[in-house]
């Protein structure tokens, strides 16, 4: 009997019939807290460094007439996806990040808040961006379709890159872990170094989108002022 390929990314774990697959996302609320009450480790040390670098580019990105603060929105951005994107590749936890359920509601929230910003502020802003500087007359109009149908699909293109990205990995794991019981020994030791070299690929895949998600919803929040 055939079974759907993505059939092994469907919820299942449930207790009483109630579902728990999510909660993984939350499981990072019980450990931040803790670094309140410790003297700070190598860890949190390198973790403040990261998280400085990463306020010092968001903050060029969004650029002087930026709101003060604004870079702590996607530095938690930035903290939420990569928490969850490295919580999926240990066995048996849910990987959230990899559902448009998910990806989508980070989205589209933030883009439709920064297009309601921009439209009431700053509207002669907002239309010249429709048309890019130095198009002809006669082009003018297809350039306004374009730049709207490329404005309206960038909280699409964000949720799918992510969800895309994170379950092409998972799948090509669980493929290749799957036909293990089948090969012999000297095989086997070939596919476990596969599997290894395919858990460094997604660790970096894990911090690459997660910073690729952050940066575009800077970028695409500096446009609106």
């Amino acid at each position: 009997m055939m079974t759907n390929l993505f059939s092994v990314f469907d919820p299942s774990t449930n207790i009483f019939n109630l579902s728990l697959n999510w909660t993984s996302t939350f499981l990072g609320f019980m450990l931040i807290p803790m670094m309140y009450w410790l003297m700070p480790s190598r860890y949190i040390i390198i973790w403040n460094s990261i998280l400085l670098t990463l306020h010092k580019e968001f903050k060029t990105l969004i650029g002087s007439n930026g709101f003060t603060g604004s870079t702590f929105i996607f530095i938690s951005l930035f903290s939420f996806i990569l928490f969850n994107n490295f919580l999926g590749l240990f066995p048996y936890i849910f990987t959230s990040s990899s559902h448009l359920t998910m990806t989508l509601s980070l989205a589209l929230p933030l883009w439709m808040s920064f297009m309601i910003y921009g439209w009431i502020n700053n509207t002669q802003h907002m239309f010249a961006h429709l048309v890019p500087q130095g198009t002809p007359a006669v082009l003018m109009p297809f350039m306004v379709c374009i730049e709207t149908i490329s404005n309206v699909i960038r909280p699409g293109t964000l949720a799918v890159r992510l969800a895309a990205n994170m379950i092409a990995g998972h799948l090509l794991l669980t493929l290749l872990g799957n036909t293990g019981p089948a090969l012999s020994t000297s095989i086997l030791s070939l596919l476990i170094t596969a599997q290894i070299a395919l858990l460094i690929l997604e660790s970096a895949v894990a911090m690459i989108q997660s910073y690729v998600f952050a940066v575009l919803a800077t970028l695409y929040s500096s446009e609106v002022n």
